[in-house]
């Protein structure tokens, strides 16, 4: 036995090591794996989501959002809109799964899980840039505006996008 009670993967039913990974687990220990990964990844966007959407929610019972310019109103309901449809998107999984759990398909649920995140979390990267933008707008009104929001969306595009996929490409 191995450390932690386990059976060597060479006496385990079906289990056959990764030509990728070097992983010695079966196609349904894989997928168990990939799901809690999921899960663990979502517990971490969901904070981050919801605390942007609630900001954007009292916004408009600020004193001064009478004021603002039309600009900073498309750019504050876009920004709604978008941390909205972020939400949606990294709630989905969830729901999916307590739908479909009993349906012994496990990497179907995962694969759509998968594209709904990323989904998600590009729109939560293009909502939090919106936010910063209409912030930023409110308080300078000049290039510093066009500037940190590029900065923010560059800075997104770099270290959640680019990083990963430059790796997937190698």
């Amino acid at each position: 036995m191995r450390a932690g009670g386990r059976v060597p993967a060479s006496g385990m039913e079906g289990t056959k090591t990764h030509p990728d990974t070097g992983r010695e687990e079966s196609e349904s220990e894989r997928l168990d794996r990939n799901l809690q990964e999921l899960l663990g990844e979502l517990r971490v966007a969901l904070p981050g989501v919801q605390v942007l959407f609630a900001f954007l929610l009292v916004v408009p019972f600020n004193q001064r959002f009478p004021t603002i310019t039309s600009f900073q109103q498309t750019t504050y309901f876009v920004t709604l809109l978008l941390a909205t449809a972020a939400s949606l998107f990294l709630i989905a999984p969830t729901i999916h799964h307590r739908i479909q759990f009993r349906q012994q398909d496990k990497r179907r649920i995962i694969m759509t899980a998968n594209r709904l995140a990323v989904i998600g979390l590009s729109l939560l990267a293009v909502a939090m840039t919106g936010a910063i933008l209409l912030i930023t707008d409110m308080l300078y009104r000049s290039t510093t505006v066009a500037i940190v929001a590029a900065a923010v969306a560059v800075g997104f595009s770099i270290i959640w996008f680019a990083i990963p996929i430059r790796r997937l490409l190698e």
